[in-house]
């Protein structure tokens, strides 16, 4: 993976897949933690649970450190968010969150499918929760506006990464 590892958070409908998706495009590597890391488990033990639900979504452990103990890139980011960040927050050399207002959020919101993740009531309600308090997310990340284009997002990433091309 990277010689250097970032972690790109921001609660759900901020932008952490599409910006995963464009630095994929753009030739980095990066890792979409909902799709390739997570799963259903304690966010302390890590052992699967068998319950379901935004507190038990979590990352393998294993797996994160040891795609970033691999050097094979300038860089690799990591997109998403987990429940268990806490325990391998130091694995990364920065870490950026992705933030809207409440407006932009909803209409994010809105145009979800039926089958995300955030479509239903209890669940946008959680996201909203979450957006207001911030205590979902990791305390010391650079706050980045993701209400301005991906192209924006992604430049600005890259520039604080010293990774521009």
């Amino acid at each position: 993976m990277g010689k250097k590892n970032y972690l790109i958070e921001g609660v759900s409908g901020t932008g952490k897949s599409s910006v995963c998706r464009e630095l994929r495009r753009r030739g980095y590597d990066a890792i979409d933690g909902d799709r390739e890391l997570a799963y259903q488990g304690d966010p302390e033990t890590g052992a699967e649970t068998g319950k379901y639900g935004h507190e038990f979504h979590i990352w393998d452990m294993e797996k994160v450190r040891r795609l970033a103990e691999n050097r094979d890139n300038e860089a690799t980011f990591f997109c998403g968010g987990s429940r268990n960040f806490p325990k391998f927050l130091n694995l990364f050399d920065g870490i950026f969150i992705l933030d809207v207002d409440a407006d932009s959020l909803n209409e994010r919101l809105d145009r979800r499918s039926e089958d995300d993740w955030g479509n239903k009531q209890s669940e946008r309600d959680l996201i909203l929760r979450l957006h207001a308090t911030k205590e979902d997310l990791p305390s010391n990340g650079t706050i980045l506006d993701a209400t301005r284009s991906l192209e924006e997002v992604v430049i600005e990433i890259l520039r604080r990464t010293k990774l521009l091309k």
